[in-house]
Formats: C-alpha cells, sequence, structure tokens
C-alpha cells in the first residue's frame, strides 16, 4: 500500500468530502470540511479481541503527517505489548485531570498562605483599628523590629527561634520592657492566626517572659521635697522648650497622663471656671474625666494656651495641624537623664545630657502622676477621693453599681491641696517649707 504524501493531501478539495484513504500500518483517514477548505482525520485500525477498533490519530493540516504517524507507531507498539490504546488513552486523561486538580489544590493552598507582613495587615485592619489608638504603638513595634527581619516569610513557617532571635536582639538593646510587650504582641497576632487557621500552631507558645525581658517591675518613683524645690531650676537650665516645662507643671498638679495633656483640646480648658475636661476618647479607661484646676494649675496652664500657636491644640506639632507626638515629652526628659540609659546622647538632640537629674534615680512623666497622689495623701487626701483624682475605675463592680457619688467637691480641695503644696515647693526661696510626712 502506498504511503499518503502532503501534495496529497493538499489537492483534495470540497468534491472529496467523506471520500476515505488508506496508508500503511492500519493508518487510514477521512475528509472532512474545514472552514472554506478541508481536512483529513486520521485513525489507527486494529483488532483488539473479535472486535475492530479505531484509535485517533490527528487531523491534517493541524498535526502534521509526520506526527500523525508517531501517534500511530505508538499506538501499534501498545497493541503489541497487549495494551488497548484507547483505554491506555483514557486513563493517561484521568491520571493529567488527577495531577491537574492537584496541581490546582496545592496552587489554591499557596495562594492562600500569608506572609507575616500579610498577616499583620490583615490582623491591624481587624483588631487593631478597634483600638483606642488605632495600633499605633503596636505597629512602631512590629515595623521597626519584626517585619524588617521575617515579614517576608510565610506565617505558618516561622518557627519559636525566629522570634527569639528578634526579641534576644530587642534585649541586647537594654529595652526589656520593650521585649515584653513585642512579645505580647506577637502573641496576639499569631493567636489571630491561629483561630483563623492562618498557620496550625503558635510560634510563641512556650516563650515566656522570664525568657524575654523578665518580670514587669512596679516602678515606686516619686520626687521627693528636696527634688521639686529643685525641679524649677533644673527644668530652665535643661534648655527644654517653655511649653514642656510648664506640661511639667500641669502634670504634677492634675495627676494627669502625659498623653492626656498632649492630646489636649483648646476646648477642653475652661479657666473661667478652673476646669480640664479629659474627654472618654482622650482617657485609657475611656471614663471622662474632669479636672478642677488649682490656682497652680491655672497658671501653668495659662502660660500653656499663650505658648500654642495652633486654634486646637494645647501643645501642637510644630510641622503639622496635630499635637506633638504622644513621647515628645518623654523623649526631652530622658534625653537630660542619660546616666541612666545605655546610650549616647543623639546627635540632634540636646547637649545637655544629665540637666534633669534629681536623686539617685532617673524620673519620667508618669512618675510626676505618682508624685502628685502621693503629696495628696501627706495632705490628708482620703484614698477614694486620690483614686478619684487619678481617674482610677473602681475594680469592685458592685462598689461600681451601687456607690455613684462622684467626689467633685473633695476632689476640688484635694487639688487645691496639691497645687498649694506644688507653689511652696516650686518657689525660688523655698527655705521655710515643712517637709511632710505620707499619712498611715
Amino acid at each position: 500500500m502506498a504511503k499518503v504524501t502532503v501534495k496529497q493531501l493538499e489537492a483534495f478539495n470540497s468534491d472529496d468530502i467523506g471520500s476515505t484513504i488508506r496508508d500503511e500500518g492500519g493508518l487510514w483517514g477521512k475528509v472532512r470540511k474545514a472552514g472554506d477548505s478541508v481536512s483529513v482525520t486520521f485513525w489507527y485500525r486494529y483488532r483488539w479481541g473479535s472486535k475492530t477498533r479505531d484509535c485517533a490519530c490527528g487531523t491534517w493540516p493541524n498535526v502534521k503527517l509526520p506526527a500523525i504517524r508517531a501517534t500511530r507507531d505508538k499506538a501499534r507498539e501498545l497493541v503489541a505489548r497487549g495494551i488497548d490504546p484507547n483505554e491506555q488513552r483514557e486513563a493517561d486523561r484521568h491520571e493529567r485531570e488527577a495531577a491537574d486538580a492537584a496541581r490546582k489544590v496545592a496552587q489554591a493552598a499557596q495562594d492562600a498562605r500569608l506572609t507575616v507582613s500579610q498577616l499583620f495587615h490583615n490582623w491591624a485592619m481587624t483588631d487593631l483599628a478597634n483600638r483606642k489608638d488605632k495600633g499605633a504603638e503596636t505597629k512602631r513595634g512590629l515595623l521597626k523590629d519584626v517585619l524588617p527581619a521575617i515579614g517576608a516569610r510565610y506565617a505558618d513557617e516561622i518557627k519559636r527561634a525566629d522570634l527569639m532571635k528578634i526579641l534576644d536582639a530587642v534585649k541586647t538593646r537594654g529595652a526589656l520592657r520593650l521585649a515584653n510587650r513585642l512579645l505580647a504582641e506577637l502573641r496576639q497576632m499569631f493567636g489571630y492566626a491561629v483561630v483563623r487557621e492562618i498557620v496550625t500552631v503558635d510560634p510563641t507558645t512556650g516563650i515566656e517572659k522570664k525568657h524575654v525581658g523578665g518580670p514587669n517591675e512596679e516602678r515606686e518613683r516619686t520626687l521627693s521635697d528636696k527634688e521639686l524645690r529643685a525641679l524649677s531650676a533644673a527644668l530652665k537650665a535643661a534648655g527644654l522648650l517653655d511649653c514642656t516645662q510648664h506640661a511639667v507643671m500641669v502634670l504634677l498638679a492634675t495627676n494627669a497622663r502625659v498623653g492626656e495633656l498632649i492630646k489636649a483640646c483648646k476646648t477642653d480648658i475652661d479657666l473661667d471656671a478652673c476646669t480640664w475636661r479629659i474627654p472618654p476618647s482622650n482617657a485609657k479607661n475611656d471614663d471622662a474625666h474632669l479636672i478642677y484646676l488649682s490656682p497652680f494649675a491655672v497658671a501653668h496652664m495659662t502660660r500653656l494656651l499663650a505658648l500654642s500657636h495652633s486654634k486646637t491644640w494645647v501643645l501642637p506639632a510644630s510641622r503639622d495641624d496635630g499635637h506633638i507626638d504622644q513621647k515628645s515629652i518623654t523623649k526631652q526628659i530622658a534625653d537630660r537623664q542619660l546616666r541612666f540609659y545605655d546610650r549616647k546622647a543623639h546627635t540632634k538632640r540636646t547637649k545637655q545630657e544629665n540637666a534633669l537629674l534629681l536623686g539617685d534615680e532617673k524620673w519620667t512623666p508618669h512618675d510626676l502622676r505618682r508624685t502628685g497622689a502621693t503629696i495628696m495623701q501627706a495632705l490628708g487626701v482620703l484614698p477614694a477621693v486620690i483614686e478619684a483624682c487619678l481617674n482610677h475605675r473602681e475594680q469592685n463592680r458592685m462598689k461600681r453599681i451601687y456607690q455613684r457619688h462622684d467626689y467633685a467637691a473633695e476632689k476640688r480641695e484635694a487639688w487645691r491641696l496639691l497645687g498649694d503644696r506644688l507653689d511652696l515647693l516650686t518657689r525660688d526661696d523655698t527655705s521655710n517649707v515643712v517637709v511632710l510626712a505620707a499619712k498611715q
């Protein structure tokens, strides 16, 4: 039997549609219509048992003759080995489909994996966004220490050792409290991931504070009468901004948190009524708080308001329309007590490295809050009133429900006593000031 040639195929036209041609080795074809032209579909005919079967080998001209014959030859080899080529083709198709489905599943699983950066983004959008500061403090720590180290890696491949390497680096910087806080935040983020099956194992499991920064020590620092007498001169000698100097005195006189003063709006202050209203959004415990300003506090608050160039903020930022950075006052005070910090002075900060040293222990803005409360205690103010001045929420639920007195008059008097005492201690001449002992 003569072999079919390409010229023979090219010679077919519409008149040949439906005709059959045969090639050697059991290959045969049928002419079919293909648009304005014709095509030839080829099969390999073989005997299987008592029956004759055909195995498709391709359609010319889409498939060239050599390829069609090669398909026939493979089919002939299978028949010779006792394998039905049609059944083998079906088995191959199922295998390809199964492999393709497995690839899709694997790809879907791969696509579903999140990097640590993507996990952090999702966590920030859903959980951190509901926090009062929108997670700003948490984001700052993770963006600085965590994401540069492991952000590009998949969250489900992070091991305990990876996190300890990060936490150890923070610990080496001497930032023990930061290391503990970072551990707590990582635990929250990976807990979020476990619940959503982003990871199957929480890599923070087994890491405790003792492995990181150790237990957080409760600060007990208060400024003594001697240190308070030295405070005014130290503030002036330290090269602090005038607004920072008056802010320190306001914090002392009101028991307020430094963040509450930084976020204070001018509309929160009523100098005629001698009050400062702290809205729930600014309070740590979300409880609105009304501070009665003593004459001492009014004097320094008046100076703060006069120094402010903003229509909105008591302590405005210099470069935009917002308030100063939340850490601004704390940094200014820390930069002037470098004896207690394991670092050198920053290049662009003050040269007054130790101008705010008061005694043998560092002090912070939050210590002023504790100092004011301690002075109130020494002046005989009742503990319940001091707690109210600090805007501490009563821990006993039944007391919160049934004891509703707001201590307004008592608080006003407590702040007046505190202000009078601070006025005496911070005057230029304090030689006749009597030192008070705390009430038992």
